[in-house]
């Protein structure tokens, strides 16, 4: 039987129901776009040199996963698991900052698993953003910030990220009444996608500008353990304090090349992870598969800083084979510190759009336009490190020859 009207309603509206208003100021996702273009290259004989999504091509270490294999084999772990995360996984994860950044944690209160960074972030952000209510959010940045923001119906306010300031938000141009009206701020470093790396004195002024205006301070720690030539990436953590205010996002997926595993951990206030988070994330979700965890437990516990290492040495590498070859063509690039991408510039005139499909269209390489990041993007594009040396040279010849500078 159709309910009254519902017949005019599907001829009126199509084959779809009505759809909440909160989406309709959502863009669709950059990266989904991208792979259904690449997709449709492929499929017509391109040899497509995918620089876009920042995806390891290396695999998860055997370790890894031949513990996921035992573990997955013992029944124990074919339950429901603990919402908040395995206690031995949690426990691990303390014991991990510890080591890492010197950090004491306590698992039961200020440990909280997460299905991945972004999951944590976006649901992180329901629990303090209310219609109306400001996040301060880098432009550019993770697209997450912003659009969860949105759909929570807050506000985002730009933290432009420019050449001028080091691609680090200046703090002090907040206006005042933007900064009382601000509930949470999001701090992402080594940078996505500018690769830009801060010290620990920017955590603490960060720290000490949430606490003057009791904001939660959040810090997206994806690329932490991702960086070159010395330079060693702090938490913000570690600053005096920071607990009384600030949460980390610790991510698995990159430095453990784990980005299917979608593994991570909240760490820091406890009002933050277990009385704000845990409570979008009880009444949402149930918890990631126990055989999991135990197996991130391995990858944590067998002193991972040798395969870290390892794998930014070939990110090191990669990188040079990239800038070098574009520096010696005569483009302007910076050599990063952190992450495993290259903000690059684009020639003179052209958007960073123009850019990306021109180089898509004639070069047959996937390059991310920096406007899909926010507006203080463009006239950059994101380039990611994710295929060998050898293919990085072949993506410079082929950009190379299709645009002048």
């Amino acid at each position: 039987m159709t309910a009254p009207g519902g017949s005019e309603r599907l001829a009126r509206e199509g084959p779809f129901v009505k759809r909440a208003d909160r989406i309709k100021a959502i863009p669709p996702y950059v990266f989904a776009e991208l792979n259904k273009k690449v997709r449709a290259k492929r499929e017509a004989g391109a040899d497509v040199i995918d620089l876009g999504i920042g995806d390891p091509d290396s695999p998860t270490p055997d370790w890894v996963v031949e513990r996921l294999a035992e573990a997955a084999r013992d029944p124990s772990t074919h339950h429901y698991p603990p919402y908040e995360g395995d206690r031995e996984f949690n426990a691990e994860f303390a014991a991990y900052y510890r080591r890492r950044f010197g950090v004491t944690l306590d698992p039961t209160r200020e440990v909280y698993m997460v299905s991945g960074s972004k999951e944590g972030i976006a649901h992180l952000i329901w629990a303090f953003v209310d219609p109306g209510d400001f996040a301060l959010i880098p432009d550019p940045a993770y697209p997450v910030y912003r659009t969860q923001t949105l759909l929570a119906g807050g506000i985002p306010f730009q933290m432009p990220l420019t050449r001028e300031n080091g691609f680090v938000p200046d703090l002090a141009r907040i206006p005042e009444d933007v900064a009382r009206r601000a509930t949470i701020m999001f701090l992402n470093f080594p940078g996505n996608p500018t690769a830009s790396h801060v010290e620990k004195e920017f955590f603490k002024e960060a720290v000490a500008f949430a606490k003057k205006y009791d904001i939660a301070l959040v810090h997206d720690a994806a690329y932490v353990e991702m960086t070159f030539d010395g330079y060693v990436a702090p938490s913000v953590l570690e600053v005096d304090g920071a607990k009384e205010i600030a949460c980390e996002f610790y991510s698995m997926s990159k430095p453990f090349n784990m980005t299917g595993w979608r593994m991570g951990a909240c760490v820091g206030n406890e009002e933050i992870v277990y009385k704000a988070l845990g409570i979008i994330k009880t009444n949402t979700d149930s918890g990631h598969f126990v055989a999991a965890q135990k197996a991130g437990i391995e990858a944590l516990r067998r002193e991972p800083f040798a395969f870290f290492k390892k794998m930014n040495e070939l990110y090191a590498r990669r990188r040079d084979a990239l800038v070098d070859g574009l520096r010696a063509a005569g483009w302007d690039v910076a050599r990063p510190k952190g992450t495993f991408y290259v903000w690059l510039p684009v020639p003179p005139g052209y958007t960073s759009a123009d850019f990306a499909m021109l180089v898509l269209e004639k070069a047959n390489v996937v390059v991310v336009p920096g406007t899909a990041y926010g507006q203080f993007g463009e006239g950059y594009v994101r380039i990611a490190l994710t295929v060998s040396e050898e293919r990085l040279r072949e993506a410079v010849r082929r950009m190379v020859s299709s645009v002048s500078v």
